[in-house]
């Protein structure tokens, strides 16, 4: 680093690492579950730190149909753009603020960012509310370092990506809000990821007739049909595990029944039994063909029980993400930089989850996952009672962006 603007960036992100942490904190206190969805109020939290900062915040709320279609209650994008020279390309950093609710089994308050052995612990401390910290940070040591730069960076701040981000990224993008050149989203610290599964999720519902127990034959059991169903999806799970992805880090496709609801009462032929189905799909399958193999499954099935009425509705469809040209150009600056932070290697891979990114790859922005976290998600305890973050990780991670931008904009 001969320039001696960029060479000040990582003593200016240790400078603010306190306030770093305390602007985190403020959003881990803050809930934001989704369910229910009701997230404007975390947005305006966020909007008032960002603007404590001394950033200009756009405030977008999104339409009331927007958001029932949506199954939430209430959200609003917040948009921040950073202009530097003249010309130069655009770069969108996006988190999300919504989180899933915290559930049972804490050692911690889930909303009370404890700090213990240099981990904060909180729902969504590492996802992904970290890295409204970790980008704005970087962008604040960007701005102070008075590094010779030539583009835009704009923070994304969507509250939407558990319900499938609609009314979030693609909203933004949808309605022209913005329309970025590059893009990196909320990942953690040790792998840069450029691909990701997409996943599908369908309801199967299963319709017989009710009875009274002590003549069920005069009834059609939905429960008997729907188990039916069950027999044949599990014995098909099976066979997934000889299909591997190419991509490092995806593995093979995945099917769980996530959720079972029916019956009337004990005594009493249940009459209606509803599904719901996730199936993970690597970048290599065709989103269409998955879907057709399912409903040929459950409908040959359904055909050993004629007398009940099976239907199967589509609930979410997400597409793989795969590397679009010119993410290729992220993915080296930022593992260049990772590589120097934290000492070690750190790679290009695919992940077995899917994210927002893809409504930017969708929209023909290339894009990659970069942000604070250490390894993996099952030590951030990610969806899992403790979530936690490494607050080494994100120091690290905040010096890794800002350092990255500047190559970029260089």
């Amino acid at each position: 680093m001969a320039d001696p603007a960029l060479q000040r960036i990582p003593a200016l992100v240790d400078e603010a690492f306190e306030a770093e942490v305390a602007f985190l904190a403020e959003l881990v206190r803050t809930p934001s579950d989704n369910p229910p969805g009701d997230c404007a109020h975390h947005a305006e939290v966020t909007a008032g730190l960002l603007e404590g900062l001394g950033f200009t915040v756009e405030r977008h709320p999104v339409p009331t149909a927007a958001v029932a279609a949506a199954g939430m209650i209430s959200a609003t994008n917040l948009v921040v753009r950073r202009r530097f020279g003249t010309g130069g390309p655009v770069i969108a950093l996006n988190a999300h603020g919504d989180v899933v609710p915290p559930g049972d089994g804490w050692t911690a308050d889930p909303y009370g960012a404890e700090i213990r052995d240099g981990w904060m612990y909180g729902r969504g401390a590492a996802v992904s509310k970290s890295d409204f910290a970790t980008y704005a940070f970087a962008l604040l040591a960007l701005e102070r370092s008075g590094v010779a730069l030539n583009g835009t960076i704009e923070l994304h701040g969507t509250w939407d990506e558990e319900a499938g981000g609609e009314i979030g990224p693609k909203w933004l993008l949808d309605e022209k809000i913005s329309a970025p050149d590059l893009a990196i989203a909320a990942g953690f610290s040790y792998a840069v990821v450029d691909a990701h599964n997409g996943c599908l999720h369908l309801e199967i519902v299963v319709e017989g007739r009710s009875a009274h127990a002590a003549i069920p034959y005069t009834g059609v059991d939905a429960l008997e049909a729907a188990t039916g169903v069950l027999t044949a999806l599990y014995a098909f799970r099976g066979s997934l595990a000889g299909r591997v992805s190419a991509t490092p880090g995806i593995g093979s496709p995945q099917l769980t029944v996530g959720l079972i609801e029916g019956g009337i009462n004990t005594n009493v032929v249940p009459d209606r039994v509803t599904l719901r189905l996730d199936r993970r799909m690597i970048p290599e399958e065709t989103p269409a063909a998955v879907e057709s193999e399912l409903r040929e499954l459950i409908a040959a099935a359904a055909a050993a029980h004629p007398d009940a009425r099976v239907t199967i509705n589509r609930i979410l469809l997400a597409r793989p993400l795969t590397p679009l040209p010119g993410s290729e150009r992220l993915a080296r600056a930022l593992s260049a930089r990772a590589g120097e932070i934290f000492g070690v290697a750190v790679a290009t891979v695919g992940v077995p989850l899917y994210t927002d990114a893809r409504h930017y790859a969708a929209a023909g922005v290339p894009i990659v996952l970069y942000g604070a976290g250490p390894r993996t998600i099952t030590e951030a305890n990610a969806h899992r009672a403790d979530e936690r973050l490494p607050l080494a990780d994100l120091r690290g991670a905040t010096k890794v962006v800002a350092l990255a931008l500047a190559d970029l904009l260089g």
